[in-house]
């Protein structure tokens, strides 16, 4: 089955044009979201995405009607292949049915993943340009309550190091981390 997803911007933005090409098309059912494609948290995304079954396609009138981020469509991607769906944007002319369809969402995962590194590299040449200024104070330290009293009890052996790190919401080595410094 042919399932459509049309998205636009705002509530008076018009889907008539959208609409037409899925009509045009042969799309059997149609998902419409009025919002911000900024996250995939879309109600009408969320639906079309529990609806999918194997062997259906999404189709879309364009990549940026359906994730604004390449890595939000590499997630929906992969929730498509998951469900043994297809997918087809019109303006892109990619069909991840074909092979060259295929090829393009790899592209598109190499660039993400291109992206990612670089955000790592500038994170990590700002982390170290504040340290060598020495304004860099890392993570503030985790607040954590009961601590004397946690601590007294697994030092008086009433309860194991494991679940006081299970009591302050903290991992094992993190408890014996605190508990030396």
């Amino acid at each position: 089955m042919k399932i459509g997803y049309i998205r636009v911007s705002t509530r008076d933005q018009n889907t008539a044009r959208q609409e037409q090409l899925m009509e045009a098309l042969g799309v059997e059912m149609v998902y419409i979201d009025r919002m911000s494609g900024k996250d995939t948290n879309r109600p009408e995304l969320k639906k079309m995405m529990e609806y999918l079954r194997p062997g259906d396609t999404v189709v879309v009138e364009s990549i940026s009607r359906f994730a604004r981020t390449t890595s939000d469509l590499l997630q929906l991607m992969d929730a498509l292949q998951q469900k043994g769906s297809a997918f087809v944007s019109q303006k892109e002319s990619i069909d991840t049915e074909s092979p060259s369809g295929k090829f393009m969402l790899t592209v598109f995962g190499a660039l993400a993943e291109l992206e990612r590194d670089y955000l790592r590299q500038r994170q990590r040449e700002g982390i170290d340009i504040a340290m060598a200024n020495g304004t860099y104070r890392g993570r503030p330290a985790k607040k954590l309550k009961g601590w004397e009293q946690i601590v007294a009890l697994n030092k008086a052996g009433e309860i194991t190091a494991v679940e006081a790190a299970r009591r302050l919401g903290i991992s094992v080595s993190s408890y014996y981390r605190k508990l030396k410094g």
